[in-house]
C-alpha cells in the first residue's frame, strides 16, 4: 500500500513515475548536451574554453547549492508548483542563453538560470514524490527506472542537439531547445501533492531533519562519496566532445559516445535499482566507483581510436547515473520519505561541488597546460577513493525515541 495521502484519483504511483521519468528525460537531455555548444560558441564569440567550462561550472554549483532548499520547498509544499517554477527557469536560462555576448551574460545566463532551473525538475525532487508514492519494497525500482528516464533523455536528445548545432547553429539550436523544455509545465500537473492528512511516523522539523542526518556517519561518507559522481560525469560530458576533437576524431563520434552513454546508463541505472532490492546499497555504489576507476584508467592507457572511444562510452553508460538509485535509497531507508528531497539535495550538493570542479578544472588546466590528462588521472583516483568510504556505510535505519512518535 502506497503512502497515505490525499491526491486526485488520476495521479497514480504509475502516472506520477511516467510523467516524473518524462520531466527528466527533457531536462536532464537538454542539459546533456552542453558540452556540446564548446567548441563552436567558443569559436564564434572568441573565448577560450575556461570561459565556457566556468558558466557549466556555477551552473552546476548553483544547481547544487539550490537544490536542498528546492527540496525542502517540494516536501513541505508539493512537487508540482516547483516542477513549473524550475522548468520556467530553466527556459528563460535557455532562451537567454543565445543572446550572450559577454562572459559575464553567459555564466548569469547559462551558469545560474539554468542552474536554478535544473534543481526543481531533476533527481532529488523527483525521487521525494516517487519516495512518497511508492512503499519501501517497491521504491528502489521506481528510482531506478525515473533515473533511466533521465539516461533516455541523454540518449534521445543528443542526436537532436546535434542535428540542430549543425543545421541553425548554435543560437537556433539554443531557441529550438528553449521550446522543447516547456514541455516540462503541463507534465508537473501529475506531480502535484497535498499534504493535508499527510500521516507520519513522528514528528520533526526540517531543522532536525538537517541536524540528524549531519550526526550520521553513513550519510555522510555517502555524501563524500557523491561529490566524486559529480566530478567525474560533469568533467566526461563538459569536455569529452573537445578532448576527441583534439586528437583529429571527427565531431559525430563524440556525439555518439555520449549517446551510448545515455543509452546503456538505461540499462545500469535500471539494474543498479533492481539489484538495491536485493544487496546492500553500499556494495553497489563501491562497485560502481571502483568499475569507473578501471574504465578510465583503460580509455587513457590505450590507444584512441572510434572503437576505443565507443567501447569506453558503453562501459561508462552501464556506471554513469547507476548511483543515483542506490545513493538515494539509502537516504530514503536511513531518514524515511518526509524530507526525502531535501536530504537527498544536500546529498546532491557535494555532488555539485564534484561538477563545478570537474567543469572548471578541466577548462583550467587544459588553457594551463594544452592537455586533460591531469584531470583524467585525478579522476582515476577519485574513483578509487569514493569506492572505499562507500564500503562501511550502515544502511540500518535511524533508531527514533518513543517519545518522537506522533
Amino acid at each position: 500500500m502506497t503512502v497515505a495521502r490525499s491526491r486526485a484519483d488520476w495521479r497514480t504511483p504509475t502516472v506520477v513515475l511516467v510523467c516524473g521519468g518524462l520531466i527528466l528525460t527533457v531536462g536532464m537531455g537538454i542539459r546533456h548536451g552542453f558540452g556540446l555548444f564548446l567548441q563552436p560558441m567558443s569559436a564564434d564569440l572568441h573565448w577560450g574554453r575556461e570561459t565556457f567550462a566556468l558558466a557549466m561550472a556555477v551552473q552546476n554549483l548553483v544547481w547544487g547549492a539550490t537544490q536542498p532548499f528546492t527540496g525542502m520547498v517540494a516536501d513541505k509544499h508539493g512537487t508540482g508548483r516547483v516542477v513549473v517554477t524550475g522548468a520556467a527557469l530553466y527556459v528563460l536560462g535557455l532562451f537567454s542563453m543565445a543572446y550572450a555576448t559577454t562572459p559575464l551574460l553567459f555564466v548569469l545566463t547559462s551558469g545560474v538560470l539554468i542552474g536554478l532551473g535544473l534543481s526543481g525538475v531533476t533527481f532529488s525532487v523527483v525521487s521525494g514524490v516517487l519516495g512518497r508514492n511508492y512503499p519501501p519494497e517497491k521504491r528502489s525500482m521506481a528510482l531506478g527506472i525515473s533515473a533511466a528516464a533521465g539516461s533516455f533523455g541523454q540518449f534521445a536528445m543528443l542526436p537532436l542537439t546535434q542535428w540542430l548545432l549543425s543545421n541553425v547553429g548554435w543560437y537556433g539550436a539554443l531557441l529550438t531547445l528553449a521550446a522543447v523544455g516547456l514541455l516540462m509545465v503541463p507534465l508537473a500537473a501529475a506531480l502535484v501533492e497535498k499534504h493535508e492528512g499527510t500521516a507520519h511516523a513522528f514528528v520533526q522539523s526540517a531543522g532536525e531533519a538537517i541536524r540528524e542526518a549531519m550526526r550520521h556517519r553513513g550519510y555522510l561518507l555517502l555524501t563524500i562519496g557523491f561529490f566524486v559522481c559529480g566530478f567525474q560525469v560533469v568533467f566526461v560530458g563538459v569536455h569529452l566532445p573537445a578532448y576527441l576533437a583534439d586528437h583529429g576524431l571527427p565531431p559525430h563520434v563524440a556525439v555518439t559516445a555520449l549517446a551510448l552513454i545515455g543509452l546503456f546508463n538505461i540499462v545500469g541505472t535500471y539494474t543498479s535499482g533492481w539489484l538495491g532490492s536485493r544487496m546492500p546499497k553500499r556494495h553497489i555504489l563501491s562497485a560502481i566507483y571502483f568499475g569507473r576507476a578501471v574504465v578510465i584508467a583503460l580509455f587513457v592507457w590505450l590507444p584512441l581510436s572510434p572503437l576505443s572511444v565507443y567501447a569506453f562510452a558503453v562501459a561508462l553508460g552501464l556506471l554513469w547515473l547507476s548511483t543515483v538509485p542506490p545513493t538515494n535509497g539509502i537516504v530514503a531507508g536511513l531518514f524515511g520519505v518526509r524530507y526525502l528531497a531535501m536530504l537527498s539535495g544536500v546529498t546532491f550538493f557535494s555532488h555539485q561541488i564534484g561538477s563545478f570542479l570537474g567543469a572548471w578544472l578541466g577548462g583550467k588546466l587544459y588553457d594551463a597546460t594544452g592537455s586533460y590528462d591531469i584531470v583524467w588521472w585525478l579522476a582515476i583516483a577519485l574513483g578509487i577513493v569514493a569506492g572505499l568510504i562507500n564500503l562501511p556505510i550502515d544502511e540500518r535505519e535511524v533508531r527514533r525515541p518513543a517519545a518522537a512518535a506522533a
